[in-house]
């Protein structure tokens, strides 16, 4: 039990070393995040998109 009472008051501290991201930082992150996704999902949906027309060609 000792030991358990012992990680959790050092699990403690070190999270209070911790520097947190701000507001601002996160958000500017999300949005990062957000559009990289939207933009990667359009290439692959354009890559799908041709692929399929070149084997409705080919056969």
């Amino acid at each position: 039990m000792n030991k358990l009472i012992q990680f959790v008051k050092e699990s403690y501290a070190e999270l209070r070393k911790v520097i947190w991201p701000g507001r601002d930082d996160v958000v500017s992150s999300v949005k990062v995040v957000v559009i990289s996704t939207v933009i990667i999902a359009a290439v692959l949906g354009l890559v799908d998109v041709l692929l399929l027309f070149g084997i409705r060609a080919i056969f």
